[in-house]
């Protein structure tokens, strides 16, 4: 029998993992997920975890997909993206004050772009909240980590404009 490393089985893991991306972004979620699933299969990465959640959150499996993040960080908890979607999926649910402990352990994690993300999630919540000035520090904070970003220059020109 061949010996097959570890190292082998997770770059092919990764590969299947682009390969359910791709078809994700082409719209072909059912395909996406059953590729994903084979990544997990041949060897368990968070990047399939998550990206795997991200697909059920497309078919409006929110439970679902917050289960596949906790999955990505029990495998990797330095992968900061199932952070940010755990809470991006509390956002969709409206549970605001669940989503803000687990944007703000995005912020921290080692492994992650984009990096601005919680951020910008932190400060659409906080604006929801009518905590403005917060909601203006962590649009500012992701503008520091990706200047120009259109959606903050925004938001933070209409939260500012309320302020006067």
């Amino acid at each position: 029998m061949i010996a097959v490393d570890e190292e082998s089985l997770k770059k092919r893991a990764l590969e299947l993992w682009q390969e359910g991306l791709r078809a994700q972004m082409e719209g072909n979620l059912d395909q996406a997920i059953e590729i994903y699933a084979r990544s997990i299969e041949i060897f368990p990465t968070a990047e399939a975890y998550t990206f795997r959640g991200w697909a059920y959150s497309f078919k409006n499996r929110i439970d679902e997909a917050i289960q596949e993040c906790l999955k990505a960080i029990e495998v990797d908890p330095t992968f900061g993206n199932p952070y940010n979607d755990i809470g991006s999926y509390y956002i969709h649910k409206g549970k605001l004050d669940d989503a803000i402990e687990w944007l703000e352990k995005a912020k921290k994690a080692t492994r992650y772009e984009p990096r601005h993300f919680p951020y910008m999630n932190l400060g659409r919540i906080y604006s929801a909240k009518g905590m403005i000035l917060k909601a203006i520090q962590e649009f500012e904070e992701a503008l520091k980590i990706q200047p120009g970003e259109p959606t903050c220059t925004k938001a933070l020109r209409q939260l500012r404009a309320g302020l006067n």
